[in-house]
C-alpha cells in the first residue's frame, strides 16, 4: 500500500506557525541579551527546551535512541542548528538592528537551495523554485523598506555572523534528512541536549552565570525563547523537513519577515513601510512557489 501523502494545507499552516515562533525569537533574544550574556542565554535556552522535550518524550513512554551513530548525528545537528547559529545571532543582536538581522537571516533558503542543488545535487534546479527565491527576497526588501539597509557595513563582523548563522541553518535543514524514520521529537530533543552539553561548560567558564543579575524581562524572554521558539518550534521543524523537504521548510525564513514586522508594529510601535502590503504578497507567492508539490503526470492506460 502506498503511504498517504501529507496534507499540503496542514503542512503550510505548520510552516506559518514555525515562522511565527522563530519570527518572535528575534524580539525575545533582543530583550534577553540586555542582561544575560549571549552564551549563557543560549545555553539556558537549549537546556530548558531540551529538558522540556525530554520530559514529554518520557511522558509519551518513548525511549531515546541508544545507537551511538544516531547520537553522533544529533551532535552534528546540534552544532548546525543551535549551538553555532543561536550563539552567533545572540551575539550579533547586541549591535545589529533587528530589521537588518532579519533580512540577513532570511537568506537561509538561498543557501539551502545552493547547497542542495550544487554541492549535494539532490534538489532540482527548477524555474519555479528560482522564481520563489527571487520574489521572496524582493518582498522582504519591500516590507522592511530600503531605509533598513542604510546601516549595512557599519557593523560588518556582526552582520557576517548572522549570514554565517544562515549558512548553518541551511546545512542543518539538509542534514536533518538523516533522521527519517525517527519520531520528529527525537532529533529535536537529542540535538538540544547535545547543544546544552556543549554550551553549559563554556557558559560556566566564560560568563560565570552565578554572578549575573538578569532582569525579570530578560528571564521571561528566555522562557518564551526556550519553550515556544525552541522546544515547540523544533518539533514542528523536524516534521516539516520530512514532509516539505529542506528547501520548502527553510522558506519559513521569508515568512518570518512580515511576522516580525507585525510584532514590531503591534507591540513596539514601529512604523510600517509604505510598500509593506506589496511585499507581503510577494513573500506569500514566493513561499507557495518553493513549497508547492510538483504536479505528477498521470499514466495513460
Amino acid at each position: 500500500m502506498p503511504t498517504k501523502a501529507p496534507n499540503t494545507l496542514t503542512e503550510l499552516m505548520l510552516l506559518l506557525v514555525l515562522a511565527t515562533l522563530w519570527g518572535a525569537s528575534y524580539s525575545f533574544i533582543r530583550v534577553g541579551v540586555e542582561t544575560i550574556p549571549p552564551i549563557t542565554l543560549i545555553a539556558a535556552r537549549t537546556l530548558i527546551a531540551g529538558g522540556l522535550l525530554f520530559a514529554i518524550v518520557r511522558w509519551r513512554r518513548l525511549s531515546l535512541p541508544k545507537d551511538p551513530a544516531v547520537w553522533r548525528r544529533f551532535l552534528i545537528q546540534a552544532g548546525l542548528n543551535s549551538v553555532i547559529p543561536f550563539t552567533l545571532i545572540a551575539w550579533a543582536e547586541q549591535t545589529v538592528d533587528a530589521g537588518l538581522a532579519t533580512i540577513l537571516n532570511s537568506t537561509t533558503p538561498i543557501f539551502t537551495f545552493l547547497l542542495a542543488a550544487v554541492v549535494l545535487r539532490n534538489e532540482a534546479l527548477t524555474a519555479r523554485k528560482l522564481f520563489g527565491i527571487a520574489i521572496g527576497l524582493a518582498g522582504i526588501c519591500l516590507i522592511i523598506g530600503l531605509d533598513a539597509l542604510n546601516g549595512f557595513g557599519r557593523q560588518l563582523p556582526a552582520q557576517l555572523a548572522v549570514v554565517a548563522a544562515s549558512i548553518c541553518y541551511a546545512g542543518a535543514a539538509l542534514f536533518g534528512r538523516n533522521f527519517k524514520g525517527l519520531d520528529p521529537m527525537m532529533p529535536a530533543v537529542g540535538s538540544l541536549l547535545c547543544g546544552a552539553a556543549i554550551l553549559i561548560p563554556v557558559s560556566l567558564v566564560v560568563d560565570r552565570p552565578w554572578t549575573l543579575v538578569p532582569s525579570a524581562a530578560s528571564m521571561l524572554a528566555l522562557l518564551a525563547l526556550a519553550i515556544l521558539s525552541t522546544a515547540l518550534a523544533f518539533t514542528i521543524y523536524f516534521r516539516l523537513i520530512q514532509t516539505l523537504g529542506s528547501v520548502g521548510t527553510t522558506a519559513q525564513a521569508y515568512l518570518r519577515v512580515p511576522i516580525g514586522v507585525a510584532i514590531g508594529v503591534m507591540f513596539l510601535g514601529e512604523p510600517l513601510t509604505p510598500t509593506a502590503g506589496t511585499g507581503l504578497v510577494c513573500v506569500i507567492i514566493g513561499v507557495i512557489a518553493m513549497t508547492m508539490a510538483p504536479r505528477r503526470k498521470t499514466a495513460n492506460g
